[in-house]
């Protein structure tokens, strides 16, 4: 308020100072003469009005200092702490529009897990743990997996499209210019909207990931406008490559590896996991052992496999002769008398794991492991990183 006044005063002390003849205002009238003043007095009403002008200033000022007092939003600390161990990708892998708002969600919401920044990976996590005062559960990694393979090599196209390459711009000239209308187009949207660098284009123009650096962040199964793109848990490794629904005689002439709906997977698989439906198998992941047999036996080899390698099996002198897995070995890979030790024979075996899960003494080793697959995957992540 001293400021305030100290301005005023000097105001009213240069007006004093001022020759103000120069704003003469003349009086007339009708029949009337015309006289003028010699000097105006306007000191008291600038006086007045600077302190009407303070007076207001003050009553605004008082009211917005007890709004913003008693409006304001208390923020905790923790949301800042957590923001800084978090990936800052805003992904939206965690479910949240940005890591802002996810930090904001984890402190605040007890419902909500410490683990959802899949960026940030298991550290980010423990620290997340921490900071909240949760408990961090190791989540499945998921990955997007893509459910094609008719690269140009392999499908036909019905016309030769010269647009954008963008497959969201690509499918709107009809619906895309790939004969199958289920089919990837190619165009690498998918790999322009990936914020890890995970997905690159191979030389017949169909995605491929590189799971050591996708998070399932979903934004490519976002983005891909023929929804040709899945996240799916790691450990569902056997799927069926194909979202063509036509008929089987249509599928062959549009795609030499599109699935003909042939019914084989299912007959072969002993946990009953494919079903046909719609001119299309689907594999129930929930059913799914990931033994890989379905794929051996697809004749279009529409079922992917996407474990590197499966190890074969071998059994150990633990085998008491029992048969049992002579009996449910689909490949009839197992040889042996009764009571004496079994044989495997290396060239038919294809490390389905069904032996293992049914030997009773657990004599069979070299099986297909999910959590052994995720960890070589790691591995290879940190030698990258180094």
């Amino acid at each position: 308020m001293y400021e305030i006044q100290k301005l005023i005063l000097d105001i009213i002390g240069l007006l004093q100072g001022m020759d103000l003849t120069q704003f003469l205002i003349p009086l007339g009238g009708v029949g009337g003469g015309v006289e003028a003043r010699e000097t105006i007095d306007i000191v008291p009403l600038v006086k007045w009005t600077l302190v009407f002008l303070a007076g207001v200033g003050a009553v605004f000022g008082i009211g917005l200092a007890f709004a913003a007092k008693r409006f304001s939003v208390q923020i905790d600390p923790r949301v800042e702490q957590v923001k800084d161990v978090l990936a800052h990708a805003h992904c939206g892998a965690c479910g949240y529009a940005g890591c802002e708002q996810y930090a904001e969600a984890v402190v605040n919401n007890p419902d909500v897990a410490p683990n959802l920044c899949t960026p940030a990976g298991a550290k980010g996590a423990e620290a997340v743990a921490l900071i909240t005062g949760k408990k961090a559960e190791i989540r499945e990694p998921q990955f997007a997996r893509i459910m094609c393979q008719g690269g140009h090599n392999l499908s036909q196209r019905r016309f030769n499209y010269e647009g954008v390459q963008d497959c969201r711009a690509a499918v709107l000239a009809g619906g895309g210019d790939k004969s199958c209308i289920y089919g990837c187009l190619g165009y690498g949207t998918c790999e322009k909207v990936c914020p890890f660098g995970a997905i690159a284009m191979n030389a017949n123009k169909l995605p491929v990931v590189d799971i050591t650096k996708c998070t399932g962040c979903r934004k490519c199964e976002a983005a891909c406008p023929k929804k040709v793109i899945e996240v799916l848990p790691g450990s569902k490794a056997v799927l069926v490559s194909c979202h063509s629904k036509d008929k089987g005689v249509d599928t062959k002439k549009n795609c030499q590896i599109g699935c003909i709906a042939c019914g084989i997977c299912v007959k072969v698989c002993p946990f009953d996991a494919p079903k046909v439906d719609k001119n299309l198998s689907r594999i129930d992941l929930d059913k799914c052992r990931v033994c890989g047999l379905c794929v051996s036996k697809c004749p279009t080899k529409a079922i992917v496999d996407l474990i590197p390698a499966r190890p074969k099996a071998v059994i150990t002198d633990k085998c008491i002769g029992c048969q049992s897995c002579k009996k449910v070995c689909p490949m009839d890979a197992i040889s042996g008398e009764p009571k004496k030790k079994h044989e495997v024979n290396q060239s038919k075996c294809i490390g389905c794991g069904i032996c293992t899960a049914k030997c009773p003494v657990q004599a069979i080793d070299g099986t297909f492991n999910v959590v052994e697959v995720h960890r070589l995957a790691a591995e290879k992540k940190k030698k990258t990183a180094a």
